[in-house]
Order: structure tokens, then sequence, then C-alpha cells
């Protein structure tokens, strides 16, 4: 896979999460703090592919550097309160589990991306 791929990859993966943590919000029962969990996973959801994207047009290695860290930010965000839903037991282990691994894999990712930026 050459670089163009893996961007196009990354672009398609947070897009996805973001698509499946609106589902989840939908789908979970809604009380006061279920409510402010799941707008909160929503805004850090679609931050993260709505950066990625802004990432990859960057028109400098400063602007890059500046988005793909706005993206780390808001994929750790996003794991956290994938966690909150998880450990408040306003989801299943079977729906967030997968969105668990996704988000902290989609972390790694950008981490990765970010430290490389960094060093050059």
């Amino acid at each position: 896979m050459d670089k163009a791929e893996f961007v196009e990859l990354i672009k398609k993966r947070t897009k996805q999460l973001a698509l499946d943590s609106i589902k989840l919000n939908d789908k979970i029962k809604k009380t006061d703090s279920s409510r402010v969990i799941g707008r909160q996973l929503i805004r850090s959801s679609t931050s993260v592919a709505a950066n990625y994207r802004a990432a990859c047009i960057a028109r400098s290695k400063k602007e890059f550097f500046s988005k793909i860290s706005i993206v780390v930010e808001e994929a750790d965000e996003t794991f956290f309160w994938l966690e909150m839903l998880r450990d408040a037991h306003f989801a299943s282990t079977e729906e967030l589990t997968p969105l668990i691994n996704e988000s902290l894999e989609i972390l790694k990712i950008v981490s990765k991306a970010r430290k490389n930026a960094g060093s050059n």
C-alpha cells in the first residue's frame, strides 16, 4: 500500500468511526447523563474525521503538525467518551468494543504520524 492509499484508508476509517458513533448515540437509552456523553462523543469523533481531512490538505509542515495534533487530541477524547459509555453501562460491551478498538487504533496511527512530523 502506498502513501496515497494509506491516507485514503485513514480518511475512510475516521469517517466511519464518526458515523458509527452517531449510530451508537441514537441507540442508547436517553438520560441526562447519556445525552451529554453522547453529544461529546459525536463532537469528538466527527472532529477526528474533519481534522484528519484538513491535515491531508495542509499547505505546510507546520500546518500539518497543528492539524494532526488536533486529531490526536480528539481521537483520545473519543476513546475517553467511549470508555465512559462502557463504564457507565449506557451501551453494551458488544456495541462498544469495536468502536473502542477502532478509536484506539486510529489514536495510535495519528500519534505516530504526529511524532514523525515533529521529528522532520
